[in-house]
Order: C-alpha cells, then sequence, then structure tokens
C-alpha cells in the first residue's frame, strides 16, 4: 500500500476522526456547534447518530444534542454538516450535559430523539 494515499477521506466516504469536531451550520449558514462524536449501530454498521456539541468553556456547561445522521447533509462550500434546525429549536431537543451520558439502549429516549427530528425508523 503507498503511504502517499489519503486512506480517511475519499469523494465519498470519510473518516470518523475526520467527521469528529467537523462544524454544524443552520440552514442559514449560523454555527450550531461542532460534532463531538458519532454513534454507529452496531448491529447494521450505520451511523445512527451525529453528536452535537453546543456551549460551555473547556468542557464546563457543554451540551450535548444527539442528532439523527440522515437530518445531516454535507456542505462543501461551509466545510461542515447543515440541518433544518434553528438553534432555539435545541432549546426543546433531548439533550445531556457532559457529566451524564444517556442510556443509548433506551428505546424510548432514541425515540424521542428521532421523533423531535422527525427522522423515521428505529435509531438501533
Amino acid at each position: 500500500m503507498n503511504a502517499d494515499v489519503a486512506v480517511d477521506e475519499t469523494r465519498n466516504l470519510i473518516s470518523a476522526d475526520k467527521v469528529e469536531g467537523t462544524y454544524v451550520f443552520d440552514s442559514e449558514g449560523e454555527q450550531l456547534g461542532h460534532i463531538k462524536t458519532i454513534m454507529l449501530n452496531k448491529l447494521n454498521g450505520r451511523v445512527a447518530y451525529a453528536v452535537l456539541s453546543t456551549g460551555g468553556f473547556l468542557g464546563l456547561g457543554t451540551d450535548y444534542y444527539p442528532l439523527p445522521w440522515e437530518i445531516l447533509r454535507y456542505d462543501t462550500d461551509l466545510g461542515g454538516y447543515v440541518v433544518s434546525v434553528r438553534r432555539d429549536m435545541l432549546d426543546g431537543a433531548p439533550h445531556y450535559p457532559a457529566d451524564q451520558e444517556p442510556d443509548w439502549a433506551d428505546r424510548l429516549f432514541g425515540e424521542a430523539v428521532r421523533g423531535y427530528y422527525g427522522a423515521p425508523g428505529a435509531a438501533a
């Protein structure tokens, strides 16, 4: 294998570590935050959520918002993901503080997240 070949991104594929840290914008181009991590479904190999990190300073006061992966669209001009979510919509969205990770296996939590954003299907 040639060491000069980029293996972390192609035209259609990107490695998880490059997704983490990518900015997320609303449809007006306002920055909402950045992707802290992605959550993968171990059974089907699909990305279930991108976890949006907002607010805080040095991890204090930071909130995390699981976004169903299919509501994100990559915008090459912005160099980040765009969602049809306004900042004020995040106020009522399912989220959690940095020190209290949710029970990802809780079917009701997944349904609440997907239902809030109008995403079809089950999360995991």
